[in-house]
């Protein structure tokens, strides 16, 4: 993470490109998918409504903003106090004046965008102006920023209301959310249970009902790990889909910004707004977030060549790996011809440790020697590493990386997509800070149960969780469908495709 300063100026540059407020009428991302709902009669079921539905219902005026509100607030004090997902909430009065200009807006014909009135959870990683953002740290407690991160900047572009933020593990470290500041946040399938992390807030606020869509971010798996522990969706995009900005690490792949939410169709409409050019990210792809929009339906998979996981070389919790394999002939079943392979992904585990205790020494070294003692065992971890690396090592370690990269590209002439877990076990204990061993086989470090998704970060692919199995014992487990290059597109089709024929993302926590 940058410095405050830093990031503040960064955002003063300039905006990202606005979404132009146009009349109700003419507003076709708000049209982008067709209603299949039913009127909401109470509270309960709004917030169990699709965000895509609850957009056409303040458009068409059939429900407001302000009753949207309401019923996610009042499901906010109903539940969150078991799961610990929203941490630090906008007053009541504010939101509710906030949804009171939405519907004053909608009377006189003014389409704010295509989250018109609609509330969204903020992942407690990204700055937003006038609310505290705390990254989980007590260095942090207090602090409120006096700006907006881009990705804040297009949501409340998009007409969106920020509701509150989302629990994170201290500073992101890690897939479990726990911090010194707010505790743990617990698994509404299992509230004895991690949720995940670092977007682990997020997941749970939205498959809870108290956010219709959340935002989050990933490094080694933090927008697919908690969706795979919740049963809710979400999408790794690929590095420069949705801008970072500010950053002080304008080049870098490995963190990425994106969307979670209830189901497929959300994720994407969401990551229309998300999504976009920003020339203030060298990375940034000069494609607009619109296409997003569209419905997911229109695709054939009929002969798409799907490559099965065998074990990518980890353990796996036998439970886990089957439930996944289990789901070759759903895919069969939408057209797929699918094969047991797999990538060769040698040196992925080296290439993305090393980039990642080179950012996070960047990040925090200067402030170990002065506030070693209020930053965890993990980032004295990644400092010391980082201090270790040497510039003909890191050439090295890229040169490798490519390498990796255009393996890939070869294996993905032969399948568009691959198939795997998202983690290797189920989700374990909330007051277990990290899987010590899998199957027999100890991990040698915090994140080494996250291989199976963090190998695909260092690729630098566009994968998601969806929903595909529960446990013997009634938890969670997601699938990760990594596709091509910059095909984010595809990925959301198929995972679309795949919601569709197994509506295992239907299923809600009793939590909630």
């Amino acid at each position: 993470m940058s410095s405050k300063m830093t990031r503040r100026e960064a955002l003063r540059l300039g905006t990202s490109t606005a979404i132009a407020t146009s009349p109700l009428l003419s507003s076709s991302i708000a049209r982008a998918a067709e209603p299949v709902y039913k009127m909401p009669n109470s509270a309960d079921e709004i917030c169990s409504m699709r965000a895509v539905d609850m957009v056409d219902a303040i458009r068409t005026k059939k429900v407001s903003s302000r009753e949207v509100m309401q019923a996610h607030l009042k499901q906010i004090g109903r539940v969150n106090a078991r799961v610990n997902a929203m941490v630090t909430m906008v007053p009541e009065d504010q939101l509710m004046a906030q949804a009171l200009a939405a519907d004053e807006a909608l009377a006189n014909g003014k389409w704010l965008g295509p989250l018109h009135g609609l509330p969204v959870a903020v992942k407690d990683l990204h700055e937003t102006r006038g609310i505290r953002t705390t990254y989980g740290s007590p260095l942090h407690k207090d602090n409120v920023p006096d700006f907006d991160c881009r990705v804040v900047q297009r949501e409340k572009e998009a007409g969106a209301i920020v509701l509150g933020k989302t629990n994170v593990p201290e500073f992101g470290l890690g897939s479990q959310t726990f911090n010194p500041v707010f505790g743990p946040t617990h698994n509404p399938y299992d509230t004895t249970k991690t949720c995940g992390g670092s977007t682990g807030g997020g997941a749970v606020a939205v498959v809870c009902g108290m956010a219709p869509l959340a935002d989050g971010s990933d490094m080694g798996g933090s927008l697919r790990n908690p969706p795979n522990f919740c049963n809710a969706v979400g999408i790794r995009t690929s590095p420069g889909r949705v801008s970072n900005v500010p950053t002080n690490l304008g080049w870098f792949t490995l963190a990425v910004p994106g969307p979670v939410a209830r189901n497929v169709t959300d994720c994407a409409y969401f990551l229309s707004v998300l999504a976009g050019y920003d020339h203030h990210s060298p990375i940034s792809i000069e494609q607009p977030g619109s296409p997003f929009a569209q419905p997911l339906g229109n695709r054939n998979f009929k002969g798409v060549r799907v490559a099965m996981f065998k074990d990518m070389g980890l353990p796996w919790d036998p439970e886990v790996k089957s439930a996944v394999q289990a789901q070759r002939k759903v895919f069969e079943s939408l057209g797929c011809i699918v094969e047991e392979a797999e990538p060769d992904f040698s040196d992925a585990n080296e290439s993305f440790l090393a980039w990642r205790h080179w950012s996070t020494e960047l990040a925090f070294g200067d402030l170990l020697a002065t506030h070693g003692d209020q930053l965890n065992e993990y980032i004295h971890w990644h400092v010391e590493e980082g201090r270790k690396l040497t510039g003909p090592q890191l050439s090295r370690i890229e040169a490798r990386r490519t390498a990796l990269y255009q393996r890939l590209c070869n294996f993905e002439g032969k399948y568009e997509y691959f198939v795997l877990p998202v983690n290797q076990v189920l989700p374990f204990d909330v007051n277990t800070h990290y899987p010590t061993e899998i199957a027999g086989v100890k991990m040698e470090n915090y994140l080494a149960w996250m291989k199976s998704a963090y190998y695909i970060s260092a690729a630098g692919n566009p994968a998601m969780s969806v929903p595909c199995a529960f446990s013997s014992g009634g938890l969670p487990i997601g699938m990760q469908i990594v596709g091509r290059h910059h095909d984010d597109w595809g990925v959301l089709q198929l995972g679309y495709a795949f919601e569709q024929a197994t509506q295992v993302g239907q299923r809600r926590p009793v939590a909630a």
